[in-house]
């Protein structure tokens, strides 16, 4: 009997370490932060602040100097965009005045008036994604400041397999995807929790528990 044990022990041992390292990964990957995001001033902008581009705007592009330019363009899904002269330039995760000097420098040598005025079309939709594990999995409004926890309710709040601790968040900084995870818990269950704002462009992703 005991040597039948230690053969359904030994056939275990792989599933349990396997599973031990999932916990070990998942803890060390999916540290819940509500810090921010890096290389991006908290104050930077919130959901209702048009300051910083984000993909799916919406741009008018004016050019004093050069008028046959003036156009307006959405900014791809990879935050870019083509432009006549100096072709692809990246326009989300900065400020309308960042993105304003880029293009004046780069138009400086094909230019006599490398002025660039940048403004929101009026035809430009906010939004932000969310998916994973709640109800209602897509695109919502982000028109006024939000926090990662109202735009899920918006969606319908969690399913029941959700894991409310490694909710990640995930934004275009600089031209790159970069992420900060939350925990949840404490605001789902009507506690204080620290918010983390979220903006639009941003995609919010709802894990399975994995246990």
């Amino acid at each position: 009997m005991t040597s039948s044990f230690c053969r359904k022990a030994i056939r275990l041992l792989p599933s349990v370490l396997f599973a031990s390292a999932l916990l070990f990964l998942g803890a060390g990957c999916g540290t819940p932060s509500t810090t921010g995001f890096p290389d991006q001033p908290t104050n930077a902008a919130t959901s209702s602040d048009p300051t910083i581009l984000v993909p799916g705007d919406v741009i008018r592009l004016e050019f004093p100097g050069a008028p046959d330019l003036s156009q307006s363009q959405r900014i791809r899904p990879d935050g870019r965009i083509t432009l006549p002269i100096i072709g692809e330039i990246t326009a989300s995760g900065v400020t309308f005045a960042t993105f304003q000097k880029q293009l004046e420098t780069k138009y400086n040598s094909q230019l006599k008036n490398s002025e660039v005025l940048i403004s929101l079309d009026s035809s430009s939709t906010r939004t932000i994604t969310v998916d994973g594990s709640v109800r209602t999995a897509g695109s919502i409004p982000c028109e006024h400041p939000l926090t990662a926890f109202e735009a899920i309710m918006m969606a319908g709040g969690f399913t029941e397999d959700a894991d409310l601790r490694k909710v990640q968040v995930i934004r275009m900084v600089n031209g790159q995807d970069r992420s900060v995870f939350v925990d949840l818990r404490a605001a789902m269950r009507g506690n204080p929790a620290p918010p983390l704002k979220v903006q639009a462009g941003d995609i919010i992703y709802v894990p399975d528990k994995l246990f």
